[in-house]
C-alpha cells in the first residue's frame, strides 16, 4: 500500500511543480493587475509542492524533483500563449487548474486515509481556490 500511496503523492507533486513552472512563465508575459492574482496562486502551488515532497519523505519515498511530461506540455501551452498575448496566457492556466480539480477529485480506495484525508482538507480545497481566482481572473479579461 505504500508504494500506491507514494506513487500517486509523486503524481501530485509533478502536476504541482509543473503549476509553478507555468505560472513562473506566465508572469514574465503579464502586467498589472492580473499579476496579483498570478502570484497568489503560483504561491499556493508552492506549498502545495512543499507539503507534497514532506509527505512523500514522511512515508519514505524519494520526492519527484521534476514536472516530467506534464512540464513539457506546460511548456508548450505557455509557449503558445506568449505569442498570442495574456489572455491566451490566462486561459492556458485556468485549462491547467481545471485539471488539477479534476486530478485531486480522485477516488482511489487503493490510497490510506491519511492521504485521502490530505487530499479532501488540503489539496482540493486549495487547488479549487486557484481555479476560481483564475475563473474570476479570465471572465474580467473577457
Amino acid at each position: 500500500m505504500g508504494t500506491v500511496n507514494v506513487d500517486k503523492l509523486n503524481e501530485f507533486l509533478r502536476g504541482e511543480i509543473s503549476a509553478v513552472e507555468t505560472y513562473r512563465m506566465a508572469l514574465e508575459k503579464v502586467e498589472g493587475a492580473s499579476r496579483t492574482t498570478l502570484e497568489e496562486n503560483k504561491r499556493s502551488h508552492e506549498e502545495r509542492v512543499r507539503l507534497l515532497r514532506e509527505e512523500v519523505m514522511r512515508m519514505g519515498g524519494e520526492p519527484s524533483t521534476t514536472s516530467g511530461a506534464w512540464g513539457t506540455w506546460a511548456k508548450v501551452v505557455e509557449g503558445g500563449a506568449k505569442v498570442f498575448g495574456e489572455k491566451a496566457a490566462i486561459a492556458a492556466l485556468e485549462e491547467g487548474e481545471d485539471h488539477g480539480v479534476k486530478e485531486y477529485k480522485v477516488d482511489d480506495k487503493e490510497l490510506d486515509a491519511g492521504v485521502r484525508a490530505l487530499l479532501a482538507t488540503r489539496l482540493l480545497p486549495a487547488q479549487q481556490q486557484t481555479h476560481s481566482r483564475l475563473s474570476a481572473l479570465k471572465k474580467q479579461l473577457s
